[in-house]
C-alpha cells in the first residue's frame, strides 16, 4: 500500500534511487529539486506550497510539489512541480493519486493549476487527468481549472 507524506526535511538517502532513475531517463528536474532545496530556493514551506513523497514500504517511489506559479505573478494560479514516479512503480495509480492529493491541497488556495512537461507520455497522463494543453512557447504546457474557487487574500 502506498503511503503519502509531506516532506519537511528532504530525505536525500531515500531520494537517491529516485534521483538515479530520473537521471537515467534523461530527466533533470529531480536533480534540480535537490539543488533548489539545498540552496534554500524551494523548500515548499510557504503558504500554498506542498512537497509530497509516496512510499511503498520504506522505498520512496514518487515525489511531487505544489507552489504558486512564479511565471505569472497571479496569486490564484498554482504550479505542479517536480512530479516523478520511479519506472518500477508506474502503472499502479501512484502518479494519479499524487496529483489528486496535490490538487486537493490546492483547492481553496488556487483557482487553477499549470505545469510544464516535455514528453508526450507525460502530456497524455496529465490530459487524462483533465489538464488542457496550452499553446506552445509559454512557461506552462498544461492547465486545469479547479472546482473550488481560490480565496482572495
Amino acid at each position: 500500500m502506498t503511503e503519502f507524506e509531506r516532506i519537511q526535511i528532504l530525505p536525500t538517502w531515500a531520494l537517491a534511487p529516485l534521483l538515479a532513475a530520473s537521471t537515467a531517463e534523461g530527466f533533470r528536474f529531480v536533480e534540480r529539486l535537490v539543488r533548489e532545496w539545498e540552496a534554500g530556493h524551494a523548500r515548499f514551506d510557504q503558504p500554498g506550497e506542498l512537497l509530497l513523497a509516496a512510499y511503498d514500504g520504506e522505498s520512496l517511489v514518487a515525489i511531487g510539489g505544489l507552489m504558486p506559479d512564479a511565471y505569472t505573478g497571479d496569486p490564484a494560479l498554482g504550479r505542479l512541480r517536480h512530479i516523478y514516479v520511479r519506472p518500477d512503480a508506474r502503472r499502479r495509480g501512484i502518479g494519479r493519486q499524487l496529483v489528486d492529493r496535490l490538487e486537493q491541497s490546492a483547492e481553496g488556495t488556487y483557482g487553477a493549476l499549470v505545469l510544464r512537461t516535455d514528453t508526450a507520455t507525460a502530456a497524455r497522463f496529465y490530459e487524462q487527468l483533465g489538464y488542457m494543453p496550452l499553446p506552445p512557447g509559454g512557461a506552462a504546457t498544461h492547465r486545469r481549472e479547479l472546482e473550488s474557487p481560490a480565496r482572495v487574500v
